[in-house]
Formats: C-alpha cells, sequence, structure tokens
C-alpha cells in the first residue's frame, strides 16, 4: 500500500514517531476508532512536532462524503441563535461543507457529553459549541476521546482543550455601566442570568468593577442571578425589583432578551421609560432595535465570531490538527433611547 504523504510528511513517519499503527493515526485523524486518551494526545504530538498536515480533500475522497461541522445548542429558539446559524453556515457553505445540528437541554455534563458524542457517531468531523456547552466540556473526561477538533463561541473565559472566539466580557460590562452610572444613576439593579454560562461570572465581575471605580456602594440585594438569559427570567426578575419601595432608577442587564422581559414588565406597572427606569441589554440581536424604547447595549458581532469560530474548526482540519486559539474580537457600546438621566439629577 503506497505511503500518504502530505507537506512532506508520510503518516507512517507520524505513527513511527508515536509508536503506533498507521491505522491508529488515521484513526485519530478521522475521529474514528477507539484509540485512548493518552494515544490520541501521543499522536496529536507527533503531528505538532513534525508538521503533518492532513489533505481535507484526500479525507472526503476517502470517506466518500463532505466533511462535517457539527453544531450543539439549546432547544431554546433566540435571536442570538439565529445569528451563531448564520455565521456558522456562513462559513461552511463557503468552504463546501456540510452543517449539522444537536439541540437539547445541555444543562448538565452528562447531557453536553451524550450530544456530543451522539454527532461525532453521526459524521461530525469538527465540533461548533455555544454556551453552555462548552463550559460542561471543557474538562470533560470524553473530551480528548471524541478525536475532533472543537471551538466555542461568546465563551466568558479561555477553555482548556476548545477553541474559544470571544469578546472581554467584564471589560464591556463596565464600560456600560459606567454609561449609566454617568447619567447619574446611583442605585442599579443587575440581572445575572444562569449560574451555567461563564459569560455570567464575566460580566458581573464587570458590572462590580466599575462600581468600584466609581466609589458607588452596591446593593446584593438589586442583584438578581437565577433563571434563564430569557423573557420570562427578565420579567421575573423587574417584577422583584420595581416592587420595592427602594427601587433602582436603572436596571442593566447580560442578555437583550433580559432587557426586554424587563421593559415589558416595568410598562405594565406603569412606569415610563426611558424617564422613570434606564434598561441596557448586552449582544445587540436584532430584538434591541425593535422595542421601545430600543435598547442600548453592548454589541458582540456574534454572526463575525461564528464564522471565525468555523474556519478555526476548518484550519484545524485541514492544517493544523490539535491547535487551539483564544480569539478576542472588539466589542462597542451602541447607544439608544432606553438610557436617560436618573429622575431628579
Amino acid at each position: 500500500m503506497a505511503k500518504r504523504r502530505e507537506n512532506g510528511v508520510t503518516i507512517r513517519a507520524v505513527a513511527q514517531k508515536a509508536g503506533v499503527s498507521a491505522m491508529t493515526v488515521s484513526n485519530v485523524i478521522n475521529g474514528a476508532g477507539g484509540a485512548s486518551a493518552a494515544t490520541v494526545a501521543t499522536v496529536r504530538a507527533a503531528i505538532a512536532e513534525l508538521g503533518y498536515m492532513p489533505n481535507l480533500a484526500a479525507r472526503r475522497l476517502a470517506k466518500a462524503r463532505a466533511t462535517t461541522v457539527g453544531l450543539l445548542y439549546s432547544n431554546r429558539r433566540t435571536p442570538f441563535l439565529d445569528a451563531v446559524l448564520v455565521g456558522a453556515l456562513r462559513a461552511t457553505n463557503a468552504h463546501g461543507l456540510q452543517l449539522i445540528l444537536r439541540d437539547g437541554d445541555g444543562v448538565t455534563r452528562e447531557e453536553a457529553e451524550r450530544m456530543a458524542q451522539d454527532l461525532v457517531r453521526s459524521g461530525a468531523d469538527a465540533l461548533l459549541l455555544i454556551p453552555p456547552f462548552a463550559e460542561q466540556l471543557a474538562g470533560s473526561e470524553i473530551l480528548s476521546t471524541l478525536g475532533v477538533p472543537l471551538a466555542a463561541i461568546a465563551t466568558g473565559t479561555a477553555m482548556p482543550g476548545v477553541t474559544t472566539v470571544r469578546i472581554d466580557n467584564q471589560a464591556a460590562m463596565m464600560a456600560i455601566t459606567k454609561q449609566v452610572i454617568a447619567e447619574g444613576h446611583h442605585r442599579i439593579a443587575y440581572v445575572a442570568g444562569p449560574d451555567h454560562y461563564s459569560v455570567v461570572a464575566a460580566r458581573l465581575d464587570g458590572f462590580h468593577a466599575a462600581m468600584r471605580d466609581t466609589e458607588l456602594r452596591e446593593d446584593d440585594s438589586l442583584i438578581v442571578q437565577h433563571g434563564e438569559f430569557d423573557y420570562a427570567s427578565g420579567v421575573a426578575a423587574a417584577r422583584t425589583l420595581l416592587s420595592r419601595d427602594d427601587r433602582p432608577t436603572a436596571i442593566i442587564c447580560s442578555s437583550d432578551d433580559l432587557a426586554a422581559g424587563v421593559i415589558a414588565q416595568a410598562s405594565h406597572m406603569g412606569l415610563r421609560l426611558p424617564r422613570d427606569l434606564t434598561v441596557t441589554g448586552f449582544d445587540d440581536t436584532i430584538l434591541a432595535s425593535r422595542i421601545w424604547p430600543p435598547l442600548t447595549v453592548v454589541r458582540q458581532p456574534v454572526e463575525d465570531m461564528a464564522f471565525r469560530a468555523a474556519q478555526c474548526l476548518i484550519a484545524s482540519l485541514e492544517t493544523t490538527p490539535g491547535a487551539v486559539r483564544d480569539e478576542i474580537f472588539e466589542h462597542a457600546i451602541v447607544a439608544r433611547e432606553s438610557i436617560a438621566p436618573a429622575p431628579g439629577s
């Protein structure tokens, strides 16, 4: 059988370097077989040291099908997810790849592991993750046994073994919080979202940092951290916060959906926005500019981030197996009508 030579290095050379068979090397590259985590790590180290670059076109011919990127996502449809799908499809279509989807709750590590394994068994050559799947799979014992590259977008931090494409969530939340403070607001509430997303901690850190830097006293009872990143959780948080005798003059939210729920509940309670209450969001999904008042937000370029994450996966398949990156995109503050000076300021 002819040796397979790519970039001047043969698959047999990789096998000799790793002390395994050529078939084992092929299985590790293609995510097939049942190699142990230690073997997978040894083969990938040999690939990196020798500069072996598997040819994606040859892999397609060998498998008689298109290379496939799998996307793990929560079964909740949101504008955020729509932007992710558009970005991922742009990248996979541009390279002639297929995109296959698996949805589920993904709240537990066991569920995330099951979904990832199911996608790989279904033929996925790489996995694209959105929170909280990256958080659940990072550090999982099955990660190395999957034998495919992984990339995640919109995480709060870099993840071991997973390429991440994100913004600096702490700096972004700090910036928008300081903008609210500059409008004279001192009694500021914060709606954080669910604990199992890494962005929740990063954004909350940014809020705390802004309050410290401006020497404002924080009231822990004004921080709501439960539920999901959704409209219903925003309604519930606003009902609690705005029923207080000492209600806040501003509510900073960790997602656009949360902010939309806050605005709806505030209007239901008779408040006139933004005169009586300032509200901000995070993401700049299409929802942010369609509600009244339109939201002042942190914009993270979700579609472009998903496109870039898919590109990283494709590069890992074509030229740089085993490479893990952490790429940080620029964020922006988009000012709209939902922010106003504090009452009486």
